[in-house]
């Protein structure tokens, strides 16, 4: 006898969505929570899945992760599924806990570090949950793995196939001895490696509750249903774009290594009700770590697209009606020892850029101009002299959104890729020999425009004592992010050193590494405002007042974006 088929009614299916959400909401809390490092711990660079046990494709993903992560961890549970089918990788057993970081193997960079556990029920292996959450530090040429004249990954630091990290629910003290041994402060990253998997084990039992009070059978046939009804609101979104061929470009600053700009080209097809991304025409491979792995490129496509329709559930369905082409022989998909740093927190956000760019000809009332697009990725590794202890600090920053239809770009918003947000200012302190002198808006950044742009972040942080040595990644040091439908670009981004009395700029603008400075020395980093939405002759005058009485534009500056401004008028 055959099993009758499930029957699910729109509320019994509708609290299930919400509770398989719950249980990666509960993972990303409980990660957070637990980590000892503020990237995770208080900028919540992390995010957590439920995966197919078949083919990986992605069941749930809570609010609370990156959506970067969304599209990679998939991809990754795809690599680890087909490497113990080939023998490869070991075959899963209850308890265990697998590590990977390797970028070619659905990855982004070597920090994003991913730990995954077959699920089981009543013996049964029934799916897979994964995490990933950016350690500190993996080794490499400088402290914080943001290397930005690498050529080539081993300079990046530690590169971990899938292997078992936990077996059976014990630690591999063998394994650990190897990733203790290749980085920095490894002491404390026995925290997070505890705060991973403990996060793991919560939706072990999340889940395992959920299964029990409506049935494994019930459960499935959810997943199925949910995972058809993304694909078919989805399609549904797709369906009012106007067919056509829209294209577009944008560009990363430089590789890090060759000063020259990287070329994102891209033509969005529309036909009926599916959406294809042709990014033939792209920059080759490049020399320094700007290069994107083939799943970061994908997922970069899928993030821009949800920021788009919002409403579309997290799971696999959603991406469906998405095709991708042309990144064969690009940097956007890197092979092999090309260095990726830069991958997921910089390459992912032009990507992205591209994509809103080139739909904004298609739906304008739907998308935004361009957002900041960098994280702004600043490490800081030295020993501080008072407990004699060494430290990586990894500094992420948010950015000026753009402006749209309805209203002006949001201020010091997160990064495009994810929800990640800047570790507070005394957090920061308290655990590192800094001083942020100064944090506020990155005033007169925000694109001209009917709506203008977000404002981006303007910081400057001293060494207190002993000897350190800075990193930078960032991008939209050459190019402010664009504007659309008639508006300007926003402020590009700035760094700049002030170091025994003088100041320079990196000459790859905000890519930089290994610079040395020492207590009294400080670092100033200004990030990119949002590109402008619209003619800016169109912006009502009273809001450009608004602006110069806040100190967000001084006068001249608000003169230069909008001509049609006269300070005296009044009102």
């Amino acid at each position: 006898m055959t099993a009758s088929p499930v029957t699910l009614d729109p509320l019994t299916l509708a609290v299930i969505e919400a509770c398989l959400r719950q249980v990666c909401n509960e993972m990303d809390i409980a990660f957070s929570r637990a980590a000892f490092s503020p990237v995770i711990a208080e900028a919540d660079d992390r995010a957590d899945g439920i995966y197919a046990v078949d083919d990986g494709r992605l069941i749930s993903q809570g609010e609370l992760g990156l959506p970067v992560f969304v599209g990679t961890m998939q991809q990754s549970t795809r690599d680890l599924i087909r490497l113990i089918a080939e023998g490869r990788a070991g075959k899963p057993e209850p308890g265990d806990i697998y590590i990977v970081n390797d970028p070619y193997l659905g990855g982004t960079h070597l920090m994003d570090v991913r730990f995954v556990l077959p699920f089981y029920f009543c013996g049964e292996h029934i799916c897979w949950l994964q995490n990933t959450g950016h350690w500190p530090d993996v080794g490499g040429m400088v402290p914080g793995g943001f290397s930005a004249h690498a050529t080539e990954v081993e300079q990046e630091g530690l590169r971990l196939p899938p292997v078992k990290l936990f077996k059976r629910g014990v630690i591999d003290e063998e394994i650990l001895a190897i990733i203790k041994s290749n980085i920095r402060v490894a002491d404390q990253r026995i925290g997070d490696i505890k705060a991973q998997a403990a996060a793991l084990h919560v939706g072990e039992r999340r889940l395992t509750d959920l299964i029990r009070r409506y049935s494994l059978p019930t459960i499935r046939a959810a997943w199925a249903e949910l995972e058809t009804r993304a694909a078919r609101l989805m399609r549904a979104h797709i369906s009012a774009i106007p067919d056509g061929t829209y294209c577009s470009e944008t560009f990363v600053d430089s590789d890090g290594v060759v000063d020259q700009p990287l070329r994102i080209a891209l033509a969005v097809t529309k036909a009926g009700s599916a959406l294809h991304f042709d990014f033939t025409g792209s920059s080759p491979p490049c020399r320094g770590p700007m290069n994107s792995v083939s799943a970061t490129t994908f997922s970069s496509v899928y993030l821009a697209v949800r920021h788009i329709f919002p409403d579309t559930p997290l799971n696999a369905g959603a991406f469906q009606p998405l095709t991708i082409s042309g990144i064969d022989g690009t940097f956007l998909d890197a092979k092999y020892p090309k260095p990726v740093s830069g991958c997921a927190a910089e390459v992912s956000q032009r990507i992205a850029e591209a994509v809103f760019l080139a739909l904004a000809r298609a739906i304008p009332l739907q998308v935004t101009a361009a957002p900041a697009g960098t994280s702004g990725n600043f490490c800081l590794g030295g020993i501080d002299p008072t407990s004699g202890l060494g430290y990586v600090m990894y500094q992420i920053t948010g950015g000026g959104y753009g402006g749209n239809a309805d209203h002006d770009g949001l201020s010091n918003g997160c990064s495009t890729i994810g929800i990640s947000k800047t570790a507070p200012v005394e957090v920061m302190e308290q655990k590192f020999p800094i001083l942020f002198r100064h944090f506020s808006l990155h005033e007169g950044s925000g694109g001209a425009g009917a709506q203008r742009g977000g404002f981006g972040v303007h910081y400057e942080i001293e060494l207190l004592r002993g000897e350190a040595r800075a990193s930078f990644v960032m991008d939209h040091g050459r190019f402010g992010p664009p504007g659309i439908q008639g508006g300007g670009a926003g402020a590009v981004n700035v760094v700049r050193i002030h170091r025994d009395g003088k100041t320079f700029i990196p000459r790859h603008l905000s890519k930089d590494q290994d610079i040395v400075i020492c207590a009294g020395d400080r670092v100033e980093v200004m990030t990119p405002g949002g590109g402008g939405y619209g003619d800016p002759s169109e912006r009502d005058y009273r809001l450009v007042d608004r602006d110069v009485a806040r100190g967000y534009y001084t006068a001249a500056q608000a003169r230069a974006l909008w001509p049609h401004w006269q300070p005296e008028r009044g009102g």
